[in-house]
């Protein structure tokens, strides 16, 4: 067996060393010599005859471009490679660097050829070359390789031109390198290259585009200080772009001001920001003197402007002026987009004016304006919103899938909530499992409103199932959520499993909100523990969740039904002396706690005191002073039996002075 292995091996071992093999290899390398070997003058006489009248060009040069690339591509760099440039004696520079660079091959090979370059004597890269190969490295998304080279630049390169300071800074950016960027900037700037207003302008915008506001500030200040650079245009831009995101909206208006004074022209999308800082602030005039100055200085608006316009007259409730601005556009030439029809849309749609948002849809197609998936979102909710027939809703539904365009997860929520409003919970659930079906992922404002609606039909346990599905899924439900289930665990008398749920969300670390503490404290009035609610709501206001007036109207419902009138009015005087001002809801409260209580002249003066101030009394409140005027009639009537006065001690134009029907005249029950 040893011997056979033995016989084997030698065998093998003379195919290797045989003298045909060899002499094979040597003549490849021959031929890899002779592929870059320089034609002489007698081979070009020969095979290419020269005219006097051709420009004479050096043929070498495209010859040994073409089979330097291609040996480049076969070999990749190594010896082979580095023997062709020996063989074409061609002397290393920046020039050979930069060509080699720019031949399509791996970023690899280009950086092994690079760093060899770099060894070589009498050679040293400058900051063209380095440029070169971090454009090479950056294209490739080698970031960490780039990064390298980009430190070994600032380290070896003694100036550096501004220009290549800033696109090194927008390279970095988009790799989301800021910090990077902002250590390169600070390393170069002073010592090896004087910024420009162009080097600054391309840190401020990665700034900008990373979210990092504050220091673009911080850059601006620096700039100003700088002898030889000063805010341009784009400067401006960007400052007033970051302020106003700041909510620094008077410094934004304060650069608006600068600039002009400096002699620089605003560009549109700079008016643009200042219309959106206007109408934020409600100085909608202000807003529409902006867009006329525009017009006068020769900048028109252009479609992004009419689209913050309209937005701002929208939220403005000037629906007709956003509308009117639609029709001036277009005879100004602007053509519309599809966020700007969008905005119009929604716009019209929350005024009720759903036949104009229709009618608008339907010229998209003439505007060329391919509608999206947030148009037939803003015309579907638009549709529930105006209390449209449902099936109105789901058509919109079927016809958007039909023209190809495929629902988000926000159209199936709003098709789930206007369902549910229109008590299609049945259809809401099949919605819900249609969604799960096309694989997207639980929404908890779809699972809220269906459990909301179950809980509203009082299938509780139903509720309750979606509500553990939800957290299954997620992990954890929404405050809102927890609000909703804690709310009809309250109503049912399930007060121990809402308590249970408060805790259980706070132990996830889901914040309770005002929702969710209302409706707990709404829970513990149901169930008579007055005092608990009152405790909750001083809780809540010690970890940071301001009450609101619903959170004040619970506890007064609450005072107001436990027994007599002084702790619910002494919370109803407090109420009016905070900043928490009773409304309707809670003059009502307190009117039906004192009908019940027989203080029918409190009640009075009270019913003035609401008339006043222009709150209506609802029918509750209005059949329990009834009532309670109807057995004071009946006290009454008993004292004074046989003396002939028949109208009841408190006259109805005393407590209710306008409101007097013929039909209603209080009297006292006739003798029988």
């Amino acid at each position: 067996m040893a011997k056979l292995i033995s016989k084997s091996f030698a065998s093998t071992r003379s195919i290797s060393t045989s003298t045909h093999l060899s002499q094979r290899l040597n003549q490849t390398e021959n031929e890899i010599v002779n592929m870059f070997r320089l034609p002489n003058a007698s081979d070009q006489t020969h095979s290419f005859p020269m005219s006097r009248n051709m420009p004479r060009k050096d043929p070498s040069v495209r010859t040994l471009d073409d089979r330097f690339t291609k040996i480049l591509k076969i070999f990749k760099w190594g010896p082979d490679a580095e023997k062709a440039l020996e063989v074409l004696k061609l002397r290393v520079d920046h020039r050979l660097v930069l060509a080699v660079l720019k031949i399509d091959v791996e970023a690899v090979v280009k950086v092994k050829f690079f760093k060899w370059a770099g060894k070589r004597r009498n050679f040293q890269h400058n900051s063209t070359t380095y440029m070169a190969l971090i454009r090479c490295l950056d294209e490739a998304g080698m970031v960490g390789e780039m990064w390298k080279t980009i430190q070994e630049m600032v380290r070896s390169v003694r100036v550096i031109d501004p220009a290549e300071l800033s696109e090194i800074m927008r390279i970095l950016g988009r790799a989301k390198m800021v910090n990077k960027a902002v250590s390169v900037f600070y390393q170069i700037k002073g010592h090896k290259c004087m910024p420009t207003a162009h080097s600054y302008n391309s840190m401020i915008l990665m700034l900008m585009q990373e979210g990092h506001h504050e220091k673009v500030h911080e850059l601006y200040n620096e700039m100003c200080n700088e002898s030889n650079c000063s805010p341009d245009t784009v400067t401006y831009s960007a400052l007033i772009s970051a302020f106003g995101k700041l909510g620094r909206d008077d410094s934004a208006i304060r650069l608006f001001d600068e600039m002009k004074d400096n002699g620089l022209h605003p560009t549109a999308k700079i008016y643009t920001t200042l219309l959106a800082i206007f109408f934020k602030l409600g100085k909608v005039e202000k807003a529409l003197s902006l867009v006329q100055e525009m017009k006068e200085n020769g900048c028109p608006p252009t479609v992004y402007t009419y689209t913050e316009l309209i937005k701002g007259l929208g939220k403005a409730g000037r629906v007709e002026d956003a509308y009117a601005t639609y029709k001036n556009l277009l005879k100004e030439g602007c053509k519309p987009d599809v966020v700007l029809m969008n905005n119009l849309i929604n716009i019209l749609g929350k005024e009720g004016r759903i036949e104009t948002a229709i009618k608008l849809f339907d010229e998209l197609d003439i505007l060329r304006c391919t509608p999206n998936v947030v148009t037939y979102n803003t015309i579907i909710k638009a549709l529930f919103d105006s209390k449209a027939p449902a099936v109105v809703a789901a058509s919109w539904f079927e016809k958007m899938k039909v023209n190809g365009v495929i629902p988000s997860s926000f159209t199936y929520s709003i098709m789930i909530d206007g369902f549910c409003k229109t008590n299609r919970v049945e259809k809401a659930l099949l919605l819900l499992e249609e969604m799960d079906e096309k694989g997207f992922p639980p929404c908890p404002a779809a699972y809220c409103s269906l459990i909301n609606s179950l809980g509203k039909a009082k299938r509780y346990e139903a509720a309750n199932e979606l509500f553990q599905e939800l957290k299954e899924n997620c992990g954890r439900a929404s405050a809102r959520v927890y609000a909703v289930m804690i709310k009809h665990f309250g109503k049912c008398g399930r007060l121990d499993e809402a308590l249970d749920l408060f805790h259980e969300m706070k132990k996830l670390g889901c914040n309770p909100d005002i929702y969710t503490y209302n409706a707990l404290m709404s829970g513990m009035v149901r169930a008579g523990m007055i005092d608990e609610a009152l405790t909750l709501l001083k809780t809540m206001g010690e970890r940071g969740c301001v009450a609101d007036i619903n959170s004040q109207n619970i506890i007064l419902n609450g005072l107001a039904r436990a027994g007599g009138p002084t702790r619910a009015l002494e919370m109803f005087s407090k109420m009016k002396h905070s900043k928490i001002q009773p409304d309707a809801v809670s003059y009502n409260t307190i009117l039906g706690c004192l009908s019940r209580a027989g203080l029918l002249e409190e009640a009075a003066k009270l019913m003035k005191e609401m008339t006043s101030k222009g709150f209506q009394y609802d029918l509750i409140t209005y059949s329990s002073i009834l009532e309670a005027v109807g057995k004071v009639d009946e006290v009454h009537t008993t004292s004074l039996r046989g003396s002939g006065n028949t109208l009841s001690k408190i006259q109805w134009h005393d407590i209710c002075p306008d409101r007097q029907p013929s039909n209603l005249s209080i009297r006292s029950k006739p003798e029988r």
